[in-house]
């Protein structure tokens, strides 16, 4: 009766430790990241709509971000994440068994209304979820028009969800649904993120006196990165911006020879569980209400007649595609077809890019679209730059340069690596100068609140512009859609877009949202959008530059 009593207690704890197990993996987004040398943090706690208490940090009065800024952040980007143990993956939300339907698709519609699309969530065995967390996106669509606009989704928590699609054109619409990542993938990106920031990890290759050393490097001093401490480690401190950077220490060479950098490779550590969470169900269509809606013309134009400038709020809507052409909802934006009206906006400009490939995107499509924009060889990386190019008819000048590390890229000179709080810090700015940036691609593996430290980094060098030279004009572009993974899936990237959209929101700069233009248009899903969503960014950027 003793040993019967002893295995039943072993197997009750073997129990409890699977479930906790399973807590752990599936329940927990912890927002906590190791504090940093500038973010200065109190520990706290946060809760989750599944009811988890997570250990996370808050900044001290002499840091970047108020305490209450931080707080409103993390109430803005906190998601209701699986409140069960899951014991098989046919438990999670499988889209093809999900339904949406169109609430009264028969009623008389007119052009400048909504309709109301109502989603229910299943799984595998198709039964209805109780709970919310699930990534889906939404858009209204016409293959023949070229039309589409995105529409949010709204999370009730309980398995439903709802959209609402703004009727922004004459002729049939249908609805399209998509589930990006079910919840139960979300848990496992959210705890991959804040837990494991080596999972893309650097080379910092140094040389000096014929010798040459190559060794991992990070922003972080992480578990990985340190590893027995024997190696580490060599801090690298931006004098300026107060950015730090991490390399292991090289046997033979001083910190000061590191030379190169580039990227390492990739190492995330997943469960059989997670790696099925993340590889099936993703960007699928849900079946759904399949039938045309018919949307009546109506007399009233639909386009905005506020002139493009700074501080404008981003609707969503924030604009539609018809005939492949973006109409904005936010300002009276314009089409810029030809090489000379681009040149002719551009007249007199300094216009300095910073960021990942995305916006290079921009440098290569102004480049290539206007035959006197010439690029200067510069002798520079072919992936991270700098580049440069100038009109000399118009008197424009174009950089472009990658926003500094962490970058993804092939070997590339260290020096040639800038961050950009400390280019816009060194700018005179201006009524001719321009500043444009991206920042959220590469930062995607890593914990919010490194991500956030950068940011409020940007906004005090963004800030201190804007006093010095009020006349600059700044310009955020918002993050992509198209990534799919653990290193990068679209619900880290939307995350980060709303960190950096709280963060630059009483600022007087423009948001061009990148975000609903390429959710929404019909070309295959791309972290590098197609050349016709490239040329409607573009061509809402030059709106502002040239707003008359």
């Amino acid at each position: 009766m003793g040993r019967l009593l002893q295995l039943l207690i072993l197997a009750l704890i073997l129990l409890i430790c699977i479930y906790l197990l399973f807590v752990c993996q599936f329940n927990q987004c912890l927002l906590n990241v190791s504090p940093s040398n500038h973010l200065k943090y109190n520990h706290t706690s946060f809760t989750s709509h599944s009811g988890i208490t997570n250990r996370t940090f808050t900044p001290t009065n002499d840091s970047l971000i108020s305490k209450e800024e931080w707080e409103s952040l993390l109430k803005e980007l906190q998601w209701s994440l699986p409140p069960v143990v899951l014991l098989s993956t046919d438990e999670a939300t499988n889209p093809t068994k999900c339904s949406f339907s169109v609430v009264n698709p028969n009623s008389i519609h007119t052009v400048g209304g909504f309709i109301d699309v109502i989603l229910i969530a299943r799984d595998t065995k198709n039964r209805i979820k109780t709970y919310g967390g699930d990534f889906f996106q939404a858009k209204l669509f016409n293959s023949e028009l070229k039309a589409s606009t995105y529409g949010a989704v709204t999370d009730h928590y309980n398995g439903t969800y709802t959209a609402r699609l703004a009727l922004l054109w004459p002729g049939p619409a249908k609805v399209s649904i998509r589930l990006v990542h079910s919840s139960e993938a979300v848990a496992v990106l959210c705890r991959q993120r804040e837990q494991d920031p080596d999972k893309v990890f650097f080379h910092g290759y140094f040389e000096e006196g014929g010798k040459q050393e190559t060794v991992m490097c990070n922003a972080q001093r992480s578990p990985r990165l340190v590893g027995n401490e024997s190696q580490c480690c060599c801090e690298y401190r931006e004098p300026v911006t107060g950015e730090t950077w991490f390399c292991r220490r090289p046997s033979s060479l001083p910190c000061h020879a590191l030379t190169y950098h580039s990227m390492g490779g990739y190492q995330a550590v997943l469960s059989k569980v997670e790696t099925t969470l993340l590889k099936s169900s993703t960007n699928i269509i849900v079946p759904g209400d399949d039938s045309a809606i018919d949307v009546q013309q109506q007399d009233t134009e639909i386009r905005s007649q506020t002139k493009c400038r700074p501080g404008l709020h981003t609707s969503v809507p924030a604009g539609f595609y018809l005939q492949d052409h973006w109409t904005s909802l936010v300002c009276d934006s314009k089409s810029f077809p030809s090489a000379k009206l681009i040149s002719g906006c551009l007249k007199d400009k300094q216009i300095l890019m910073m960021g990942d490939s995305t916006l290079r995107q921009w440098f290569d499509y102004l480049e290539e679209t206007v035959p006197t924009l010439k690029r200067l060889n510069l002798h520079t990386s072919s992936k991270s730059g700098p580049f440069e190019a100038v009109d000399t008819q118009s008197n424009t000048r174009i950089i472009w340069r990658a926003h500094g590390i962490p970058i993804r890229t092939s070997k590339t000179p260290w020096a040639d690596l800038h961050y950009i709080a400390r280019e816009v810090e060194d700018m005179a700015g201006g009524a001719h100068s321009v500043v444009i940036f991206t920042i959220w691609a590469h930062f995607t593996t890593y914990p919010l609140a490194m991500y956030a430290h950068r940011l409020v980094v940007i906004r005090r060098a963004v800030a201190s512009l804007l006093r010095r030279s009020p006349t600059t004009l700044v310009v955020i572009k918002s993050a992509n859609t198209g990534y799919k993974d653990v290193y990068g899936s679209d619900w880290l990237s939307w995350q980060l877009d709303m960190a950096l959209r709280e963060i630059f929101r009483d600022l007087p700069v423009v948001l061009i949202d990148v975000w609903q233009m390429t959710s929404c248009h019909y070309s295959p899903d791309n972290i590098h959008p197609s050349s016709v969503v490239i040329q409607n960014e573009v061509d809402l950027f030059l709106s502002f530059v040239c707003p008359q």
